[in-house]
């Protein structure tokens, strides 16, 4: 899957100094190789009984929107604090450069359904465990994560420890 890498910019010191970006509007706008990536995460995903898929703001809905649309599975949005219109559930969570906060609808999910959490790459995690967390307060059950990059450099195995994780590349350094 490195062949992936030629489709994804690295942007130094963005959105802080110390901070390398990698970008995967590139990834997108080239339809050989998001095809490429769909295909691998829509395979992992298929292997994990789906039976909806959560995508997170922003990049990730990108890619869930198309793997629900391929798989003919709902789609669940992760947003924001305040970005959606109905009564919500919120987790906080940190972030390498912050913290934030995600939410989503109270009614996303029901009780013993399987849900797999997309998005476009981990880093330390703790937003790929805040959607977890998201899912199973409500007693749905996590089917798989599944994003395009993981940044090895982090410990997000640690913190994810307890899911069943998928990545297509990595990058090992900052």
């Amino acid at each position: 899957m490195s062949d992936l890498k030629k489709y994804i910019r690295s942007v130094p010191d963005f959105p802080k100094p110390g901070i390398n970006f990698y970008d995967l509007t590139t990834l997108f706008s080239e339809p050989v190789g998001f095809k490429l990536a769909l295909d691998k995460m829509e395979a992992f995903l298929r292997t994990r009984d789906t039976q909806k898929i959560l995508a997170i703001e922003s990049r990730g809905f990108i890619l869930g929107a198309a793997l629900a649309d391929r798989m003919n599975l709902p789609l669940i949005v992760a947003r924001k604090k305040g970005k959606l219109p109905y009564k919500t559930i919120v987790e906080d969570y940190s972030l390498e450069y912050g913290s934030a906060s995600l939410e989503i609808h109270a009614d996303a999910v029901y009780p013993g359904e399987k849900v797999a959490v997309v998005d476009d790459l981990i880093a330390t995690g703790g937003t790929l465990l805040a959607a977890c967390k998201l899912v199973e307060r409500l007693k749905g059950k996590i089917a798989g994560i599944s994003c395009v990059v993981g940044l090895v450099f982090f410990p997000f195995d640690k913190i994810l420890a307890d899911y069943e994780v998928n990545y297509l590349i990595s990058y090992d350094s900052e």
